[in-house]
C-alpha cells in the first residue's frame, strides 16, 4: 500500500525512501534533498582547495629553521669544546716536559756557576772536584732520559649517545605577556640578598642571603654554597666552560653548577662592571660608569679580553649602560641618558656592535636604579620598569607591542626553561608558567 509524502504539507504519494533521513518522499522532494546534499560540496571543495593551497605555500625550511639553528649552534658549542679542551690538554703536556726542563736546567745553572766561582778564585779542592764530576754525570743521565723519554697517551673514544638530542612537536603559540598565569611559586628573599638571577634551562642561580643557591626545573633548591665576596651586579651562564659567571663590583667568578665550587677570574682587570652575557666562547661585560665600555672576552683556552669598545661606539659620555643580553648572534642594549633623563633599548651585533634597531622607552627615568631586560626567544624582549611597575613587551622588530602591569615592583627577569618566566621583586622571586 502506497504512503504520502513524509514532507509537511505535500499531498503527493511518497515514491521512495530518503537514505539520509529515512523518510518516504515523493520524488520533487527526493529531488530538493539531493540537490541541498549535493550543495554543501561546494563550500567543502573551496575549504580542501585553500587548504590544499596552504600546503602548498608550506615552507619547510622555515618550519624547520629555528632548529636547524638550535642544532648548528649546538654543533659548533661542541666543536668549540673539542677544540677548547685538546689546547687545555696540549699545554697540560708542554707544562709536563717544561717542568722536568726547567728543574734540569737549574741544575745546571748551578754547577756552571759553581765552576765560574772556583776558576776565577783559583782554588778547587778535591771534594769540589769529585762533586762536580758526580753531578755533571747525573745531569748527563738525566738528560738521556729525557732526550729518550716519550709520553703514552691514554684517549678514550668521544661517545655520542643518540639520546642526547631529541625533538618533541610543540605548538608554537603567540605569547602575550599580559595573559600571564597567577604565580605558580615564590621565593622569597631574605633582607640583604642581591636580585640577579641566571638559567641554563635545567638549573636557575639565585641569592638568597648568606647563599647561592641553585634551583631544578620544580623550583627546588638542590645546591647551595655560602657566598663571602662582593655584591652581585649580574650573572650570566656560559656553556663552553660549564660554568656560572658572577659579576661583581669589581671582579669576576666562575661558580661549578656540579660542585657549588667559587673560583675567582684573575685573567681580566679590575673594572667596575655593570652586566654581563655569554653566547659560545664570548663573554661580554659593559662597566658601570657614564660613557660605559663593552668588554668582549674570550673564555677558551683561557679568559682573556681581546676588544675593549669604548663611547661614543657603545653611547654617549651622558649615557651609562644597564644591561646587555645576547641573543640570535646580537646584543640588546638599555642605555639611559642622564642629561636628557630617557632611557632606550637598542639591538646590535654582536660582531660589530653595529645598530639594528634603537627604541625610546616610555619610561620614568631613574638615576639610582638600572633598567633590565630579557628575551623572550621568538616573542620579542620584556623590560622591567620598577618605577611604574610594568613590564614592556618589545617586538623583535623594536616595536613596543603593549605594556603589561605588574602586581609588584619588577626588577629582574629570565625565561627559565622555556615555560616559566621568573620576575625578581623587591622581596621575592615569582614564577609564571607560560
Amino acid at each position: 500500500m502506497s504512503q504520502p509524502c513524509a514532507t509537511s504539507k505535500c499531498e503527493r504519494t511518497s515514491r521512495a525512501p530518503c537514505d539520509c533521513c529515512k523518510q518516504n518522499l515523493c520524488l520533487e522532494h527526493l529531488y530538493e534533498h539531493n540537490s541541498l546534499l549535493v550543495a554543501q560540496l561546494n563550500p567543502l571543495t573551496d575549504e580542501i582547495n585553500a587548504i590544499s593551497d596552504r600546503f602548498n605555500r608550506l615552507n619547510i625550511h622555515e618550519t624547520v629553521h629555528d632548529c636547524r639553528e638550535k642544532l648548528e649552534e649546538w654543533r659548533l658549542d661542541c666543536h668549540q669544546k673539542i677544540d677548547c679542551f685538546f689546547e687545555q690538554k696540549c699545554q697540560e703536556l708542554d707544562r709536563l716536559i717544561a717542568a722536568k726542563i726547567d728543574e734540569e736546567r737549574e741544575k745546571i745553572l748551578h754547577i756552571k756557576t759553581k765552576l765560574v766561582k772556583l776558576t776565577r778564585e783559583q782554588e778547587a779542592t778535591r771534594q769540589d772536584i769529585d762533586t762536580l764530576t758526580s753531578s755533571i754525570r747525573n745531569l748527563g743521565k738525566a738528560m738521556n732520559k729525557i732526550e729518550q723519554e716519550r709520553f703514552q697517551v691514554n684517549i678514550r673514544p668521544l661517545s655520542v649517545d643518540d639520546t642526547i638530542i631529541q625533538f618533541k612537536e610543540i605548538y608554537v603559540h603567540e605569547f602575550d605577556p599580559s595573559t600571564l598565569s597567577s604565580v605558580y611559586k615564590t621565593i622569597v628573599y631574605p633582607k640583604g640578598s642581591y636580585r640577579a638571577l641566571a638559567t641554563n634551562n635545567q638549573s636557575l642561580l639565585i641569592h638568597q642571603v648568606p647563599n647561592l643557591c641553585l634551583l631544578d626545573t620544580e623550583l627546588t633548591i638542590v645546591k647551595q654554597v655560602l657566598w663571602l665576596y662582593e655584591p652581585i651586579r649580574d650573572i650570566c651562564w656560559s656553556t663552553i666552560l660549564d660554568r656560572f659567571i658572577v659579576v661583581c663590583k669589581d671582579n669576576i667568578f666562575l661558580v661549578n653548577e656540579k660542585t657549588m665550587s667559587i673560583d675567582s677570574v684573575s685573567t681580566v682587570e679590575k673594572r667596575s662592571w655593570s652586566s654581563c652575557t655569554c653566547f659560545s666562547t664570548q663573554l661580554f661585560l659593559s662597566t658601570n660608569a657614564w660613557g660605559a665600555s663593552i668588554m668582549e672576552i674570550t673564555l677558551c683556552p683561557s679568559i682573556a679580553i681581546i676588544k675593549e669598545w669604548k663611547s661614543p661606539r657603545t653611547c654617549t659620555m651622558n649615557e651609562c649602560i644597564d644591561d646587555i643580553v645576547y641573543h640570535n648572534e646580537t646584543l640588546a642594549v638599555v642605555i639611559r641618558n642622564k642629561v636628557e633623563q630617557t632611557v632606550r633599548m637598542e639591538l646590535r651585533c654582536c660582531k660589530t656592535l653595529n645598530c639594528l634597531w634603537s627604541l625610546l622607552l616610555d619610561v620614568i627615568y631613574d638615576v639610582n636604579l638600572a633598567f633590565r631586560c630579557c628575551s623572550l626567544d621568538l616573542h620579542g624582549w620584556l623590560v622591567a620598569d620598577h618605577n611604574t611597575k610594568h613590564l614592556l613587551h618589545i617586538t623583535t622588530d623594536g616595536k613596543m607591542k603593549q605594556t603589561i602591569i605588574y602586581k609588584e615592583i619588577p626588577y629582574r627577569i629570565t625565561l627559565f626553561s622555556s615555560n616559566m618566566l621568573a620576575i625578581a621583586t623587591e622581596n621575592c622571586i615569582n614564577f609564571h608558567q607560560m
